[in-house]
């Protein structure tokens, strides 16, 4: 009886063992595809509306996703589209219509090198960004934006593009 039940154990444990070792990989496009997670404000210590984090997910097939500060030659130079792998387009509310704002400073940025080692180089997680939130420019009266995004993998690869939830902003 005992035999038995530790040959039963066995075949238990062995099947634990190889159910889990024989578990698919997940696997992606190589096309990145991203998700809108989040937008949180931080206001300063005055109540204004300064800054806030942008949170959105992403997925890559072949996980090339990131630039080295190393990545300056052609096409990630500096002047070119791809120097940055995320852009960010920043909206905001006139006479109820939604336009697309230049700002005195850019709101694209690099994404540090995220690859994988090993063989399977699918990947997938959540990215933060820290993002200005009120235009400098006081002449400029509204108070609701949104952002668009968007990313570049190494090879050039453009995501589709994702839009923030409205954001209210308190200026003074």
């Amino acid at each position: 009886m005992k035999i038995l039940s530790n040959i039963l154990l066995i075949i238990f444990f062995t099947g634990i063992i190889f159910g889990i070792s024989c578990k698919k990989p997940e696997t992606y496009p190589v096309v990145p595809y991203i998700e809108f997670v989040s937008f949180t404000k931080t206001p300063t210590t005055s109540g204004i509306d300064s800054k806030g984090i942008l949170t959105f997910s992403f997925t890559d097939g072949d996980g090339d996703i990131g630039l080295a500060d190393s990545d300056t030659l052609s096409p990630y130079n500096p002047g070119s589209k791809f120097y940055y792998d995320l852009f960010i387009t920043y909206y905001r509310k006139h006479n109820g219509v939604f336009l697309a704002d230049s700002l005195p400073m850019t709101n694209n940025s690099r994404i540090p090198v995220v690859t994988p080692s090993g063989q399977n180089k699918s990947i997938k997680g959540d990215i933060d960004v820290d993002l200005f939130i009120n235009n400098p420019r006081p002449q400029v009266k509204y108070d609701t934006i949104y952002f668009e995004v968007q990313i570049a993998d190494r090879a050039l690869n453009l995501s589709n593009t994702i839009k923030t939830s409205e954001i209210i902003v308190k200026k003074q």
